[in-house]
């Protein structure tokens, strides 16, 4: 070897490589895709299929007729729905995923791969409504995309012949920067007691689904609980900013990050969000972080792969330097967004969500509203007549039972209906639906709750009660989890033979 190829082997030999790192955010991203299509397969279908709440094709019929056509709807919302959308092909796209899932959870993965996942996962996002309408979905899709260059073309060994791009580990780097100012930004300019160090006096007790230790944060002094507010804005106001700077600053950012979505994970059930966000936390970190973390077996098939690699393609680079052009110029709305007074989050402003903008519990509630879908067999509908509830699977029901640890799993009714709680039956049609499919023993319907307290014959009558939930306190003497009082009905009890019901039902085309 010459003088000028000693020289050229060293400076590429300090400058920092992301082998190992590349394999993390593979390996991360796989296990939430796979959690994501386990969702799908088990409720897609009592969703959205040719008998769920919502169905797919009455929503894409009403998106074409708007739009002028299906192709118009197709480049709205493209999903691979608009050419197949039975229940058969709702399932098929949740277990393909799924599968593929698997293979990269377990090292494989390649451009056309990951490509597979990012399209079949958007067609669910485009054609879930208001299933699919969290933050989350498009931060999945968005960080699939980008997880498409991180890899080779064809090569799918979890050491590839070919290095990661540092031009993608950018790009990663920059999606955590947005996630995370934009959580900062919409709760500085959101709800008082964030800004005050108050939020989490009542966070623990009224977020969407609590989780088997959300009790005990709940309790803790409330001196404690004003330094994990504080701790959130270090986390998403200041770490953020440190995400490009060298080395050193950036692991600091990376490290504070992750280890707030830990204590997220810990505290709640949401959904596979905090898992989802630190795949691209994982990009603050080079391999001469990992290499003190990981088994040395990993590391030295990453040095070696690393010694190996040639000199990245003029193909491959230009379409790199493509996609980040892309990322830059569709990065131009999110950011304006996120600078404007107005700002609104977990929003997508391109047809593919490739680039969009975040934010979560901008507002938080004080205090926790629950609604009870009850049935009854008397001929009465007072209070008088034995009402049995439906028992949710994970949002709170019963007073002497733990939440479960459900997360990164997502149940979508009880998230639905922890919304629901907070706004009328008439702002979410589909509970009406819901009612109906109670009344008859739907077997899609009534498999989204915990039981069926039916399990014979069909109740005569169905009634959705509001409630309002405090946590009891630990220690007491009934051995309560949950309070409760009772505010009313959110909807009133109504039978299969309900006129209004009937006539709005078909009026939305959900029974002729």
């Amino acid at each position: 070897m010459d003088r000028q190829s000693r020289i050229v082997l060293r400076e590429r030999s300090t400058l920092p490589t992301y082998w190992l790192t590349r394999f993390m955010i593979l390996r991360l991203l796989g296990i939430v895709y796979a959690v994501a299509f386990l969702v799908a397969i088990n409720q897609l279908v009592p969703l959205i299929g040719s008998n769920g709440l919502l169905p797919v094709g009455s929503y894409l019929n009403q998106v074409s007729a708007a739009l002028g056509s299906a192709g118009a709807g197709f480049m709205r919302l493209p999903s691979v729905f608009w050419l197949w959308h039975s229940d058969t092909a709702l399932l098929t796209v949740a277990w393909i995923g799924f599968v593929l899932s698997l293979v990269v959870v377990v090292g494989y993965a390649n451009a056309p791969l990951l490509g597979v996942l990012w399209f079949l996962y958007m067609s669910i996002v485009h054609a879930g409504q208001d299933w699919y309408g969290y933050g989350w979905e498009i931060q999945l899709t968005e960080t699939g995309f980008l997880a498409i260059f991180l890899c080779p073309f064809l090569d799918m060994r979890p050491f590839p012949k070919r290095a990661p791009s540092t031009i993608i580990i950018v790009l990663f780097r920059w999606l955590i920067f947005r996630m995370m100012l934009g959580s900062g930004l919409i709760k500085l300019r959101g709800d008082k007691i964030w800004r005050d160090g108050t939020a989490l006096y009542y966070h623990f007790e009224t977020q969407p689904i609590p989780g088997p230790f959300s009790r005990w944060f709940h309790f803790l002094p409330h001196v404690v609980l004003k330094v994990g507010v504080w701790f959130n804005w270090l986390s998403e106001m200041v770490a953020p900013w440190f995400i490009f700077w060298p080395r050193i600053g950036r692991h600091i950012a990376g490290v504070i990050i992750i280890l707030l979505q830990i204590v997220l994970i810990f505290s709640g059930n949401l959904s596979f969000l905090n898992w989802l966000t630190i795949v691209p936390a994982l990009a603050c970190f080079d391999d001469g972080f990992w290499a003190k973390l990981l088994p040395r077996r990993l590391v030295r098939k990453a040095e070696t792969a690393a010694g190996n690699a040639p000199e990245e393609s003029v193909t491959r680079l230009t379409m790199i330097w493509i996609v980040a052009s892309l990322i830059a110029i569709l990065s131009i709305q999110p950011v304006l967004n996120m600078l404007s007074p107005g700002q609104v989050m977990n929003t997508s402003f391109d047809p593919f969500d490739l680039v969009n903008t975040y934010g979560a519990f901008g507002t938080v509630g004080q205090e926790r509203l629950n609604v009870v879908f009850e049935g009854t067999m008397d001929d009465t509908t007072g209070n008088k007549a034995n009402w049995k509830p439906y028992i949710y699977k994970d949002l709170p029901v019963l007073l002497d039972k733990m939440p479960p640890q459900i997360a990164p799993y997502q149940p979508h009714l009880d998230w639905q209906m922890w919304f629901a709680a907070m706004s009328t039956a008439d702002q979410y049609p589909w509970t009406y639906n819901l009612v109906w499919k109670l009344l008859h023993n739907d077997p899609g319907a009534v498999g989204m709750f915990g039981g069926n307290p039916f399990p014979s014959q069909p109740p005569r009558y169905i009634r959705a009660v509001l409630y309002r939930y405090h946590f009891a306190k630990p220690g007491n003497p009934k051995r309560l989890y949950w309070t409760r009082e009772r505010i009313g009905d959110w909807i009133p009890a109504v039978s299969e033979n309900d006129p209004q019901l009937i006539k709005f039902l078909q009026y939305e085309g959900w029974v002729k």
